[in-house]
């Protein structure tokens, strides 16, 4: 009893000192100077910038890892092929490699000097320090979050409603609708929760190959660095409430989605036994 009065205190007060007050923190300081000025601080124009420069990175990435890990999984799960392993081990290699070195490695790729740089630039495409290369470097960092909900929930299932669909007549598309992604639906819906806060909140990466170029090529993240750098401590914290919004949002969203799942489940479990 005794010890585990103790666990549960230090578990407590963990989550109070790293967690709580950090939070509590943020938003007091983003709200010391009144509403008002918080609200000037999140209208200004190069706020405004990297708020849709982040949500237009998220928008492509989130997407583009969706497809990528949806075909991933169920090329994993379902078959056996040569570099299957290797497939397995280049999908967690974003969790391995600092983002930072993700970023410069584009920029090698990439950049002007880069392996890359002089057909990019004799064919007036520019990816390094604008747009494209933020993007790129966000799907990187973001790769292994949908694959890996979904990897082991398609090996774990078998493959016989399927079968039983192909016997039945049903197309490709008619299989993978209506017996294969209900099936993943809550993994798939879970990693990509994961994959958006992750692509929103995503610095080392996207700081190295945009020139965080204020009000033009930052994101929020960039943006809290900028206006912390240039002594606009309010209006800093102001964009950082933002991100601390996005990450209590996926909180409650992580734990609805596994609330539906566990009571779905549970539905499921009482049919069967009737």
């Amino acid at each position: 009893m005794a010890n585990r009065v103790l666990l549960i205190t230090v578990a407590l007060v963990f989550m109070v000192v790293f967690l709580v007050l950090p939070l509590i923190s943020v938003f007091a300081q983003a709200l010391s100077a009144g509403l008002g000025a918080y609200a000037s601080s999140i209208a200004d124009p190069n706020v405004q910038s990297a708020i849709w420069m982040t949500l237009t990175i998220a928008a492509i990435a989130v997407p583009a890892n969706l497809v990528f890990g949806v075909c991933a999984s169920w090329c994993i799960g379902r078959f056996k092929f040569p570099g299957r392993n290797l497939l397995i081990t280049l999908i967690d290699l974003p969790f391995s490699i600092s983002p930072v070195i993700a970023g410069l490695l584009e920029v090698l790729l990439f950049g002007l000097n880069g392996l890359l740089g002089g057909w990019l630039s004799a064919h007036n495409i520019q990816i390094i320090f604008a747009l494209p290369g933020m993007v790129l470097a966000t799907i990187f960092v973001t790769l292994p979050f949908v694959a890996r909900e979904v990897i082991p929930l398609v090996q774990e299932q078998g493959n016989e409603e399927e079968e039983a669909a192909v016997t039945l007549g049903a197309s490709g598309w008619q299989i993978f609708w209506r017996v294969c992604l209900p099936k993943i639906r809550w993994a798939l819906l879970y990693g990509v929760l994961l994959c958006n806060a992750r692509a929103m909140g995503e610095f080392g990466a996207v700081s190295v190959v945009s020139g965080k170029v204020f009000g033009q090529t930052d994101t929020l993240p960039l943006a809290v660095e900028s206006l912390y750098g240039s002594y606009e401590i309010q209006a800093a914290f102001a964009a950082a409430s933002l991100l601390a919004m996005l990450a209590l949002v996926t909180l409650v969203l992580k734990a609805a989605l596994e609330w539906w799942h566990r009571d779905e489940l549970h539905g499921a479990k009482r049919k069967k036994a009737t």
